[in-house]
């Protein structure tokens, strides 16, 4: 078999093999549309966790500069010691749209993620845990001198 012909070969087979890993039905089935598209921070966190207590907590750290000079590019980590954690969720409570990320972790995860987000004007960044023992929600201030989002 000549190179051509095995790539040409590996190709066809791969693009039929991740169209239907890949299959836009399934990949957007936990697609939350109104907590996304909410401009509300309280309408935000409602829409992504309905009907469920979030209880403040000490064990969650988000990892921040406390003044950014640019909010188009805000570096954040969120880390927490909880055990089982499902999922980190992200919101800014001042952004057009709150809910800036989700995180769903497996259970072999420990409980860390780190990202860069925009936040457009002075506001709390809100880091909530979910885990086997309920929801945790901790938050931050975070001053910005230059807009990101607008």
């Amino acid at each position: 078999m000549l190179r051509r012909d095995t790539l040409r070969y590996i190709t066809s087979g791969s693009i039929m093999l991740f169209s239907g890993l890949l299959n836009p039905l399934t990949v957007f089935a936990k697609w939350n549309k109104a907590a996304f598209s909410a401009v509300d921070f309280d309408e935000a966190v409602a829409a992504y966790f309905p009907e469920q207590k979030i209880q403040s907590t000490e064990q969650i750290t988000i990892g921040v500069h406390p003044i950014v000079e640019n909010g188009a590019v805000v570096p954040v980590k969120i880390k927490t010691d909880m055990q089982n954690v499902e999922s980190i969720t992200i919101f800014v409570d001042k952004n057009p749209n709150p809910l800036i990320a989700n995180f769903d972790l497996s259970p072999d995860c420990i409980g860390f993620v780190s990202t860069r987000i925009k936040i457009q004007q002075p506001s709390n960044i809100v880091a909530i845990v979910k885990s086997d023992k309920g929801v945790f929600s901790k938050s931050t201030f975070i001053e910005v001198h230059e807009g990101g989002c607008g």
